[in-house]
């Protein structure tokens, strides 16, 4: 999320005029510092969900301690817990149990109350737009864990690379395409049947990042436009 914190976040928090912010997967932190900062400025709250973050939330909640909450779990044991959030980044577990379940909490939370979040979602293009990735395999049902394999990937291969390719130190599914495989795919199913009024903006750079706002029409122009100028 990182590369999108400056042209597309930021300028989405200030327009959204966000105050309770959730970031699901914070990895080494550096999202999350930015996220702080602007919570800061605007006296908001940012709610990091993360099982195993790699960076000192004794130290970040030290340095900001009226904005900070850090919540050590699986994102789909924390979202039924966390209500009337403005503003939620998802960039955890890649893969299409995890996103599409995660969409269906924030959907719930939603229509209870009345009110719906921006909703930002990182790896939407390759590899992990139409390919799962676990970090923790064990926590998917196995119906919906795909065969997987801690190889490499290539782009317009479908198949796992025997030796280097992208990403091979983590367990990347066996294949790419198919039904519930991948964020991208897991996004469109969750747009096939949700009720809710949504508008979904795509960045292809960085992996992809998609956007589903609450579907305005002029809240649309702003949020192309700012995708528009931000070249990304």
């Amino acid at each position: 999320m990182l590369a999108f914190i400056d042209k597309i976040i930021l300028p989405l928090l200030s327009l959204s005029q966000s105050r309770k912010v959730v970031e699901v997967g914070a990895e080494f932190g550096k999202t999350t510092l930015n996220l702080l900062e602007y919570c800061r400025v605007v006296d908001g709250h940012l709610f990091v969900v993360d099982p195993a973050p790699q960076f000192d939330a004794a130290d970040y909640k030290q340095r900001y301690h009226k904005q900070f909450h850090m919540l050590k779990d699986y994102s789909l044991e924390i979202l039924p817990h966390l209500q009337d959030y403005d503003f939620i980044l998802l960039d955890g577990d890649h893969n299409w149990y995890t996103v599409y379940h995660e969409l269906k909490l924030i959907e719930k939370m939603a229509i209870r109350n009345q009110k719906i979040p921006v909703i930002l979602l990182h790896d939407t293009e390759w590899p992990y737009g139409r390919r799962d990735m676990y970090y923790f395999p064990e926590s998917i049902p196995d119906l919906f864990r795909k065969p997987y394999a801690k190889m490499g990937m290539v782009p317009g291969q479908s198949s796992l690379t025997e030796s280097g390719g992208a990403n091979a130190i983590l367990y990347n599914a066996l294949y790419e395409h198919g039904p519930w495989n991948g964020v991208l795919t897991a996004i469109e199913d969750f747009l096939k049947q949700t009720p809710l009024p949504l508008s979904f903006h795509r960045l292809y750079s960085n992996n992809g990042l998609g956007i589903l706002t609450p579907r305005y029409p002029e809240y649309d122009k702003c949020v192309e436009n700012l995708i528009i100028s931000s070249g990304l």
